[in-house]
């Protein structure tokens, strides 16, 4: 009789020591929310759990108990290897050393010299037991972590979570239910299933975000009967409901409201260079009560509301006569394309360029066409 996946990903876990979790690389609540739940689950289990994605984590889940081990790349993930041969020769001392840009390794023979043929490099297994990709239809949409790492997705049992219906069961454990609403109900009824006991306060206020993220507070069609018994069931072992909707759907000042009325007024989308933008006149900023620090906030709006958009961009004016753009991309792919060929400051994640001109909707055109003109070549 054959394992259920269930069964086996618990069968799995029983023989790991280091598992690694990744999301998309611009992760939804639903993929945060369980990812942030199952490694805090995994350390319960007394298994080391990493996270990793390759992009900025927006602050309103700063609410979450974070992981300690977050990474935006997989480093270290496997060792290097120098292997000699001592059937003919020991080696009987060795150090190290680090001259400029370069690591030396010394290597003392007992005898004579080190024989070029006892000598090899190897390339160590990986230390990860186990990736579990959680809320991604295929590979590619972890970005980097997959492009730069393919090897790792071919040597590591891989166990991919996902509702959704053009998944590419690219795992070799596939926990896809494309009647579930989200990823965080998928992996709620697999911890059940492996220990219920260990589901404390922490883990349920992270998998009851991913459910409200996915399910827009239980609004969109895709809220089923279960994911609302799961969603008591998860409030019943300590999960806040109101605190997590208050993160999640926190009110905007009054200032932030009006801005962004006049920033979607105006918005632009240019979907050759995926790119959505707007632009801010100093009246906008007089009339709305706001200011220039205020377009941050905007900018993570925009990314927020404009999944298909890949580049989000306000330019403002900081005088009538002269003008400021401010750049964020969705991934660091892009952001590592993009930014060093734009002559700007990056700051906290973003690109700000100045321009001698204050008519924005030239500014707008001129950006966009850069950035295309960087894109394609």
């Amino acid at each position: 009789m054959s394992l259920t996946p269930q069964e086996q990903f618990k069968k799995f876990l029983e023989t790991s020591k280091e598992v690694l979790i990744l999301i998309p690389e611009n992760p939804s609540g639903d993929a945060v929310g369980s990812a942030w739940a199952l490694y805090h689950f995994l350390e319960h289990k007394n298994i080391l759990p990493t996270i990793a994605f390759s992009n900025h984590l927006n602050q309103k889940y700063n609410f979450l108990p974070r992981p300690e081990r977050l990474m935006t790349e997989i480093s270290g993930a496997r060792d290097f290897v120098l292997s000699f041969d001592t059937t003919r020769n020991k080696i009987i001392g060795l150090r190290e050393e680090k001259t400029g840009d370069h690591f030396n390794i010394y290597v003392t023979p007992e005898k004579g010299s080190v024989d070029p043929r006892d000598f090899s490099f190897i390339l160590a297994k990986f230390k990860y037991d186990l990736v579990v990709v959680i809320d991604c239809p295929d590979l590619e949409k972890l970005g980097r972590l997959y492009t730069q790492n393919t090897d790792l997705f071919f040597e590591v049992p891989v166990v991919n979570i996902d509702h959704r219906s053009d998944n590419d069961n690219f795992g070799q454990i596939n926990l896809v239910n494309v009647t579930a609403s989200s990823a965080s109900e998928i992996l709620m009824e697999t911890l059940q299933s492996l220990d219920a006991e260990e589901i404390g306060k922490n883990i349920a206020t992270c998998l009851l975000t991913g459910l409200i993220s996915a399910t827009d507070s239980f609004q969109k069609k895709n809220t089923t009967p279960k994911a609302l018994s799961l969603a008591a069931n998860l409030m019943d072992k300590g999960a806040d409901q109101q605190e997590i909707i208050r993160w999640l759907y926190k009110t905007q000042p009054l200032h932030i409201l009006k801005l962004w009325g006049r920033v979607m007024a105006k918005i632009n989308w240019d979907e050759e260079s995926q790119l959505i933008w707007s632009g801010v006149t100093v009246e906008d900023f007089v009339q709305s009560r706001s200011k220039p620090e205020d377009l941050r906030l905007i900018i993570e709006k925009l990314e927020e509301n404009y999944s298909e958009g890949k580049i989000f961009m306000v330019a403002y004016n900081d005088t009538p006569d002269s003008a400021v753009a401010i750049i964020k991309t969705a991934s660091m792919d892009e952001m590592k394309k993009i930014y060093p060929q734009l002559d700007g400051d990056i700051k906290v994640g973003m690109l700000e360029l100045k321009f001698d001109r204050g008519d924005l909707p030239e500014v707008g055109k001129a950006l966009a066409e850069k950035i295309k003109k960087i894109i394609t070549s």
